[in-house]
């Protein structure tokens, strides 16, 4: 599989196996084990999912080398602050039954809709995550549905930058002022609900580019995310899913269909904003 390199020169495989919404224990489990057999090597979880265990299971259960595997793992936001964040982190690990995560990442931004020193919270916690940067617990550091003003408060005061900014993002969800900082800074995007939580699947604007390629539309949306220089996260617990999610390296959007797709207008998606939004704080 194509790797992206990341700022510090770590390798991270093109596409990712989403893990959210997946039930812990043999539910998890099988979905994990199946995609590393299908040739995933790039697991995406959050410990606000509720599965690490399960996906703990899954890795074992492969057979394959740890080192042969990138596994994520979130930081959820009512664990923020230096020492909760050390401490969320062995928790997470212990659960995994892992020694290292290969790549850790804030889950949301402190909201400025709840709190007026949301700067201070990033940072903070962000310091957290400098450290066991440092002292080799995890191979990667970065956040996740941070805009660029996040992004810039955080980069102004803090050691390391952000390797990833893992975002919500697809056709008709493009985030394109998100995405030029990232690229101006040299941070890897990720995209999370690639396939806009399946709503995508129902578009006929997509639908249409897909038949021209002979490929479903969420072969095409997982491509296009590819061909921007974009990791995917597909997520799905159907072993031909899986496969169908992984298999897109035979066949290439044309430009003018890229075009097309990246200056879609907003199609839908989770409405999430976190500037914004209070439940996740």
């Amino acid at each position: 599989m194509k790797q992206f390199i990341l700022r510090n020169g770590i390798s991270i495989p093109s596409i990712g196996f989403g893990t959210w919404k997946i039930p812990d224990g043999e539910a998890s489990a099988k979905a994990v084990q199946e995609a590393i057999s299908v040739g995933y090597r790039h697991l995406d979880l959050g410990a606000i999912y509720g599965n690490e265990t399960g996906v703990g299971l899954g890795i074992r259960a492969s057979g394959l080398d740890r080192e042969q595997l990138f596994v994520t793992d979130k930081l959820w936001n009512s664990d923020r602050g230096y020492n909760r964040t050390i401490e969320a982190f062995q928790k997470s690990l212990d659960l995994l039954k892992l020694d290292f995560l290969d790549m850790y990442l804030m889950h949301w931004p402190a909201s400025p809709a709840l709190y007026e020193n949301w700067q201070d919270i990033n940072l903070d916690t962000w310091r957290a995550f400098e450290y066991l940067y440092k002292q080799g617990y995890v191979k990667a550091i970065g956040v996740c549905n941070f805009f660029p003003h996040h992004l810039e408060a955080l980069i102004n005061d803090a050691a390391e930058t952000p390797m990833v900014d893992q975002i919500e993002y697809h056709p008709g969800q493009t985030q394109h002022e998100t995405v030029d900082f990232c690229k101006l800074h040299n941070i890897q995007v990720e995209a999370w609900s690639p396939l806009g939580s399946g709503k995508m699947l129902k578009k006929d604007c997509l639908k249409n580019v897909a038949a021209q390629y002979g490929v479903s539309v969420a072969r095409l949306c997982i491509k296009w995310c590819l061909q921007n220089g974009i990791i995917p996260l597909p997520k799905s617990v159907t072993l031909e899913r899986i496969c169908e999610n992984y298999n897109v390296f035979d066949f290439v959007i044309a430009e003018d269909d890229m075009n097309v797709l990246n200056n879609l207008p907003y199609i839908g998606g989770s409405g999430l904003n976190p500037d914004e939004i209070t439940l996740f704080g």
